[in-house]
């Protein structure tokens, strides 16, 4: 039953009311809607109108004034109340005071026998245990010390190796390239040479002028002083060349920096209040209208520089001194070194070569006709150019060539960095730093210049010398090998083990001054410890962050920590006692990419860490007690962790 209810408004109520039929076959679908509509009733129409509403507070007068009285001098005087004789001895010889007297004597007896025993003023909660092991931080940072910079020779350059002087305090070498980008890195030939090329070295006590500078036949990417004669200096160039310098001749300068500061009083202490924009200004000042400083350093010829013919094809990336017991021959044997002079080198390349380089005697056997008459053109030097290599300018060839490939010999690696057990991988400068007030010169001659070559029938065979390495490459591989090389093969030598951790090229491989078998690697945006002998994997291995680790470095007197460099130009300090998941401490250096970490030890109370980047600017760190005096058996606490890590792996 369907019920239908129709309503009208009230004023219709009672008017007749007429209803039709339709036919439902005449609509559609047999359907009649009663759609609803807008009641305009209810549709208000509103109007808009400005308003304007503006509070003032009630502005009301008021006013004090400080009553002024009439001032008056006054004086007040006041004085201790004494007794008088009769008072006095009454009190002294009064029974209270004596029974006073008689119930404190044992207090202090006893108060006084402890103020000899110890001493009462002294702080026990300061001294309460060492600082590192204690749960409270203790102040962690990185002084600023110094700042280096040259606006003709470092101007838009990238610092690419910083080495200290081994033996005279308060110098320092560094060395540019140019910032190529990676069309130009690819064709080198097309590289400006209107800027020279040099090593600039530097001095705490004149840190305007350089003290000294070697001339490079092509930009320098890394550099280091022999161990033995710190005179000596070996580098490799961007065109795969290794150069030799001898700066004997100018050893006394370098010595004398302290005194003969080409009359620039400017001392480190005030150099760390004064700003690089300064330091950049008084440089500009020093220099002349035709470009050249009124104080311009001596340049040093290099020495010697390796055949083109057969050096590396690529930029020379790394290069070591071998040590000063042994030496290699073309056979890859192994015998003593009786000089006990480093006469040998190692240097890599991305072009997927190492090289090993022996500096052989002066005294050269007889020769062709052809060679004679090379070697003439070597007599005819420039007299500024030292005598100690000029046998082997231009013909210099390398001893041993190792090409890295793959076990299926079509894959080949180019190694940017390499580490050899046997290297020389720290100087021990706090037993060699020269003396500030020593100033005497050697009058010894270099040992490169009485070198002789004993016969090898003579000399004996050492079999306990490691011939692995490890080598990083521009693609991220850490490669583990044997340079020895085998009966019947060639020079290309197959890789034992091969591990990708890192997405980017090795920018640092370094072995710990504490522990001969873990080494460093760095490179792309995470780092790694690796154990020599442990084939399952590094040991270490850090989680990706969000910049780019650009170089990293041990430090030389705590073995659990190390230094990394970012491309923010913050410094990260890792301590593997306190934290191995995060920075112990991080401290902003620079505001451009950090491109080499350099420490030094000056002396036992001080520590030095040089820090370079990428515009030109070499900062001179000095590094806080925290972080270079080691705690109570560090070195055993450390070694036990390397242990338990080992054991996690197997």
């Amino acid at each position: 039953q369907i019920k239908y209810m129709i309503s009208r408004v009230r004023r219709k109520f009672g008017a007749p009311i007429i209803f039709t039929d339709k036919n439902a076959s005449h609509v559609k679908d047999s359907y009649i809607e009663c759609t609803s509509y807008q009641d305009k009733t209810f549709s208000i129409k509103m109007l808009e109108k400005d308003m304007g509403i503006q509070m003032v507070p009630k502005v009301r007068e008021a006013s004090t004034q400080t009553k002024w009285t009439y001032p008056k001098n006054a004086a007040t005087q006041y004085f201790p109340r004494q007794l008088s004789n009769e008072e006095k001895e009454e009190s002294l010889s009064s029974e209270k005071l004596k029974e006073f007297l008689t119930s404190v004597h044992f207090r202090m007896e006893i108060a006084l026998q402890q103020n000899e025993i110890m001493n009462a003023f002294f702080d026990d909660w300061k001294a309460l245990g060492d600082e590192s092991r204690s749960g409270g931080k203790p102040d962690v940072y990185l002084k600023a010390y110094q700042s280096f910079t040259d606006l003709r020779y470092l101007k838009d350059r990238t610092i690419s190796c910083v080495c200290w002087h081994p033996t005279i305090y308060g110098i320092i070498a560094v060395s540019a390239r140019k910032q190529l980008s990676y069309e130009e890195q690819v064709n080198l030939s097309d590289k400006s040479l209107l800027q020279q090329s040099v090593i600039l070295f530097w001095s705490f006590f004149d840190p305007i002028h350089p003290q000294l500078m070697l001339e490079c036949p092509e930009d320098i990417y890394c550099f280091q002083f022999s161990p033995r004669d710190p005179n000596i200096i070996a580098g490799g160039c961007t065109n795969g060349q290794v150069v030799l310098w001898d700066i004997s001749q100018h050893e006394e300068k370098l010595q004398n920096a302290k005194t003969v500061a080409d009359g620039t009083k400017i001392t480190a202490v005030n150099m760390v209040n004064a700003s690089i924009l300064n330091i950049l200004q008084y440089i500009y000042m020093s220099v002349g209208k035709n470009g050249e400083s009124s104080t311009e350093p001596p340049l040093v010829r290099y020495g010697a520089v390796s055949s083109i013919q057969y050096s590396h094809k690529k930029p020379v990336t790394d290069i070591h001194w071998l040590p000063d017991y042994f030496e290699d021959n073309q056979m890859d044997a192994t015998f003593e070194n009786r000089a006990e002079i480093c006469v040998q080198l190692v240097t890599c390349s991305p072009g997927c070569s190492i090289l090993f380089w022996d500096i052989p005697a002066t005294k050269l056997p007889e020769q062709p006709s052809p060679e004679k008459v090379r070697e003439e053109e070597i007599s005819s030097m420039p007299p500024d150019v030292p005598a100690t290599f000029k046998h082997l300018d231009l013909c210099w060839k390398p001893l041993i060539k190792i090409n890295l490939h793959g076990s299926d010999t079509n894959t080949e690696y180019g190694p940017v960095r390499i580490s050899l057990r046997e290297l020389h991988y720290h100087y021990k400068t706090s037993e060699k730093v020269q003396s500030l007030n020593t100033l005497e010169v050697p009058t010894k001659e270099s040992p490169y210049t009485e070198m002789s070559t004993p016969s090898s029938k003579y000399l004996k065979v050492l079999e306990n010398i490691s011939t692995d390495f490890f080598v990083g490459t521009e693609d991220g591989e850490i490669v583990y090998s044997d340079w020895k090389m085998e009966i019947d093969s060639d020079s290309a030598k197959p890789v034992t083990q091969k591990y990708t951790i890192h997405t980017e090229t090795i920018n640092t491989l370094q072995r710990s001054p504490f522990f001969k078998d873990i080494i460093l690697s760095v490179g792309g945006r995470n780092f790694a410890i690796w154990k020599e002998g442990v084939t399952n994997g590094p040991i270490l291995q850090s989680s990706c962050s969000a910049g780019k680790y650009t170089v990293g470095q041990w430090s030389l007197t705590r073995p659990g920590v190390f230094f990394i460099g970012r491309d923010d130009g913050n410094i990260d300090v890792w301590d593997l006692l306190k934290k191995t998941y995060e920075p112990s401490h991080f401290q902003n250096i620079s505001e451009s990419v950090i491109t080499f970490i350099s420490p030094w030890i000056a002396s036992s109370k001080q520590h030095f860490l040089a820090v370079s980047n990428d515009l030109g600017v070499l900062h001179i760190l000095e590094i806080c007690p925290a972080l270079s005096h080691p705690s109570k058996n560090e070195h055993d606490n450390v070694l036990d962790y390397f242990e338990r890590e080992v054991k996690y792996l197997k």
